[in-house]
């Protein structure tokens, strides 16, 4: 049986910043042979926003650099059509979530998929989705 993952920016950017223990749980999701039973998504949105986050951070030419890197990771990009764009809407009427949020939280729940985060706000969503918390040591 296919195991589906939906990664949020949140486990991006903890795979970015090298926080533990996320960012080695992200790492293994994302060393699964391409061969195997496991697919990784990620919503257009999420992804914008990981590159936004780095972009304000370390500067726009660290934004695109990578932009370009996070397009190689073996993660399917969900666009954000309009089916996309009114299952988020649904989601972030009913929780107070972010709106970029409710991207990761509808393309799980499209999928049947875990969502892997460990953004706190999500928590609220364990009846509705299957979610994967990440951890990080401050």
């Amino acid at each position: 049986m296919m195991r589906r993952y939906v990664l949020d920016a949140w486990a991006l950017l903890a795979l970015l910043q090298r926080e533990e223990p996320a960012a080695t749980r992200v790492k293994q999701l994302l060393d699964t042979a391409p061969d195997t039973d496991v697919e990784r998504f990620i919503s257009l949105i999420n992804l914008g926003e990981v590159v936004y986050r780095v972009g304000k951070v370390k500067g726009e030419a660290e934004a695109w650099k990578t932009l370009e890197l996070l397009r190689r990771l073996p993660v399917t990009i969900l666009p954000a059509d309009e089916k996309a764009v009114f299952a988020a809407v649904r989601l972030k009427m009913q929780h107070a979530i972010s709106y970029a949020d409710a991207f990761a939280a509808a393309a799980a729940e499209s999928l049947a998929a875990i969502l892997v985060t460990g953004d706190p706000e999500l928590a609220q969503l364990k009846n509705a989705i299957q979610l994967e918390r990440l951890e990080r040591t401050m």
